[in-house]
């Protein structure tokens, strides 16, 4: 069952990156990304939220786009960069475990 809500510190660890940058890309992309703010006011992620970090990742550290130049990527048609980002999800998935498979024998 997939949670609901995910941390910053959650969701930096699944992006592999830093919490700030989590936080900066958030606050730069208002329009795509709207963590919820538990009673704490700590950022809280859906999956949805999620997707849409691992598209700006790609797209700025993958591709080399500018924050801008990811923005426009975004606004012009996310569908092409989202199934882009599931095939390298589903290749660093299989790469996982043939490194697991490779440490069995």
């Amino acid at each position: 069952m997939e949670k609901l809500y995910y941390s910053i510190s959650e969701t930096a660890e699944i992006l592999g990156e830093s919490t700030s940058l989590v936080r900066f890309w958030s606050n730069s992309f208002p329009k795509y990304i709207k963590p919820y703010r538990n009673a704490k006011g700590n950022r809280m992620f859906t999956a949805e939220d999620i997707d849409t970090l691992k598209q700006i990742h790609y797209l700025v550290k993958t591709k080399g786009l500018t924050l801008e130049g990811a923005a426009k990527q975004l606004a012009s048609g996310r569908s092409n960069v989202d199934k882009r980002v599931r095939a390298l999800d589903s290749l660093k998935e299989i790469r996982a475990q043939l490194v697991e498979v490779r440490k069995s024998l």
